[in-house]
């Protein structure tokens, strides 16, 4: 039972409130008007936010290609690593960033509004933004749950999601969760991830010099790169740890010693990307796509060998291009069975990173009679048969020669040598447009084409380099269709073995090309085989073949599609391929090889095929007598 003095006591306690709120009730109507949307907002944020996202993996892991020795030559994608536990760092490491980003940050409760109005002030003095007012909570609040817009209204969502964090964390729990999610650079997130890629460590193992440095990153990530901008990186660090000494998390003594520090760069040092990174790595991506924390290490088909003997190759014969108004260049390497080991999309990636030997589509020219002479023989030719070589017209169009000579009957072998247009054209009218198609296809050829166009005999229809040198590839396997590919096969894909006869003939004219035709300056100390190509107005020239293990393409032009001059696939695309394959074969990385295996046999030359008046279908292919008439 309450006592009667108690009772008195409360109900007058009672009576002054209830007096005192009613003199005052539209202060506490706007206190109360205040408070209840910021509940509502703290009570909003606890059930929608995701307190963990900043601990979660990236959509897509980092991925590392390695060559064919097992050794990595490029990275892709963003790297992160497993979230650090703030407890497990040496205490200089959270220091470091503390003292930097926020001198104040175990003191305020997630907005410092001393230290607000003193970066106000100090970039009112200076007529320029000199320092953040932001928190380490502000900052975790921005980079996990907001946009990067700058506007009133989303420093305002900073500041609410800020104090809702330090309301439903700890101290060390909102560190660890900006220092994982933090971006250092280079496509870097979190000190996880930051410690390995520029001092090859954990987290856990990083010096106070090297802590220092790491810190000092998150300012300008780009401008304080310590691998592209060591300078600047080194003066913030020094920054970092006087400021450092000023919070008493070291001593000046320790500062001192911290000294230089070196960013033993080893995933650092990988490029981004490259011309058969950049091919790669779709195919790669979605072998190993999904979240996850750190990286994967990838194995492809690039010989880094190779790459460089074609790196080489090409900027030393390229020194004379511009004097013949050269602008690109592309080089695809490929073993016969379409593993790429090497690939130049351009003559300087940095500064054009488009692929010219995969993304671009030129037209092959006269590397595209391979098909039109495969259908030739399929249909019964030989390569000494004699053909025509008076002008011909079809369908209105007709072709003129100016790689060869032109108005002589040849045998086909020669006119594939000497790249004659006329030729080229009859051989298609006669072996027809579905055939040469056909033909194309079979070999690898995916590309539009048109079995009514008869300027496809002298390839007009557009391919890229990688799908044209499979082509070839093909032919040096003796096994079609060939399908380039950069990753190692786990199974080889199905394909239709070469008719023996067909492809012994087919080696006979690409060898005839390279002996004594438009390639003679891609000639080797061993045979090699091969086919020239420029298009109208000597807007590309390329040069395919092979020798040994390797077929090789290499392709010169400009991107405007502008005339060089007088730019033929026998000139600077056919040195820039027997230097590939010189450099290859002085290496060990080119087969040497002997004559190839089936062999076409000449007839006698005493006694040359006779193509009669009278019918004689014993002895005359089928398409010959159609050409005649017989």
């Amino acid at each position: 039972m309450i006592p009667r003095q108690a009772k008195t006591g409360l109900a007058v306690a009672w009576t002054a409130s209830r007096v005192f709120v009613a003199r005052h009730r539209w202060w506490f109507a706007a206190g109360i008007g205040t408070l209840l949307p910021l509940v509502i907002v703290l009570v909003w944020l606890g059930a929608s936010l995701p307190v963990s996202r900043a601990l979660e993996p990236l959509p897509s892991r980092a991925l590392i290609l390695l060559d064919d020795q097992g050794r990595p030559f490029a990275r892709r994608g963003a790297y992160k690593e497993a979230p650090v536990v703030i407890a497990a760092l040496p205490r200089h490491v959270p220091a470091a960033f503390v003292a930097i980003e926020d001198r104040r940050f175990y003191r305020h409760i997630g907005i410092d509004f001393q230290g607000a109005a003193r970066a106000l002030v100090a970039n009112a003095k200076a007529h320029r933004t000199v320092q953040g007012g932001s928190t380490i909570t502000q900052q975790l609040a921005k980079n996990a749950f907001l946009t990067p817009e700058r506007s009133l209204r989303r420093k305002g969502q900073e500041a609410m999601i800020a104090l809702w964090l330090e309301l439903r964390l700890s101290k060390d729990e909102i560190l660890s969760r900006y220092l994982s999610s933090i971006y250092f650079g280079d496509g870097v997130y979190g000190l996880g991830a930051a410690a390995r890629h520029y001092f090859g460590k954990p987290p856990e193992q990083l010096s106070i010099g090297e802590a220092a440095m790491l810190a000092g990153i998150v300012k300008a990530p780009v401008d304080l790169d310590p691998v592209d901008h060591p300078q600047a990186a080194g003066a913030r660090a020094r920054l970092v740890l006087d400021a450092m000494v000023q919070t008493k998390a070291i001593s000046r003594e320790q500062a001192q010693a911290a000294g230089h520090v070196a960013v033993h760069a080893t995933r650092a040092d990988l490029p981004v990307g490259g011309y058969f990174a950049d091919w790669i790595s779709p195919q790669v991506k979605s072998a190993f796509d999904g979240p996850g924390y750190g990286e994967v290490r990838v194995p492809t088909t690039l010989d880094s060998r190779l790459q460089r003997i074609v790196e080489r190759a090409v900027t030393k014969d390229m020194k004379s291009a511009a004097k013949a108004r050269v602008g690109q260049v592309a080089v695809v390497a490929m073993r016969p069975d379409g593993r790429v080991v090497a690939m130049l999309g351009g003559t300087n990636y940095r500064q054009t990173p488009f692929n010219r030997a995969v993304q671009a589509r030129r037209q092959p020219g006269s590397a595209f009679k391979l098909f039109v002479y495969l259908a030739a023989l399929r249909d019964g030719a030989t390569p000494d048969n004699l053909v025509i070589g008076d002008p011909v017209t079809i369908g209105g169009w007709t072709p003129s020669n100016y790689e060869g000579g032109g108005g002589r009957d040849l045998t086909i072998r020669d006119a594939f040598a000497q790249s004659n247009n006329i030729i080229a054209a009859r051989v298609y009218q006669q072996a027809g447009g579905p055939e040469v198609v056909r033909a194309a296809r079979d070999l690898g050829i995916v590309s539009p084409l048109r079995e009514d166009d008869a300027t496809l005999a002298l390839g007009t229809a557009e391919t890229s380099l990688l799908e044209l040198t499979a082509a070839y590839a093909a032919v040096a396997s003796g096994k079609m269709p060939v399908r380039p590919y950069g990753r190692p096969r786990a199974a080889p894909i199905a394909t239709a073995d070469m008719d023996t006869a067909e492809r012994a003939a087919l080696y006979d004219l690409l060898g005839a090309v390279v002996e004594e035709g438009t390639g003679r300056a891609a000639r080797l100390g061993q045979k090699a085989y091969g086919k020239t190509g420029t298009t109208q107005d000597y807007r590309d020239a390329l040069f395919v073949g092979f020798t040994g293990d390797l077929v090789v393409g290499v392709w010169v032009g400009n991107d405007d599609h502008s005339p060089m001059t007088r730019m033929v696939g026998g000139d600077l695309p056919a040195r820039i391929w027997r230097d590939v394959m010189t450099g290859g074969l002085k290496a060990g990385l080119v087969a040497r090889d002997g004559p190839p295996e089936p062999r076409y046999e000449r007839p006698p030359r005493a006694e040359p095929e006779v193509i009669e008046d009278a019918p004689r279908p014993r002895r005359v292919p089928k398409w010959l007598r159609r050409l005649f008439g017989l």
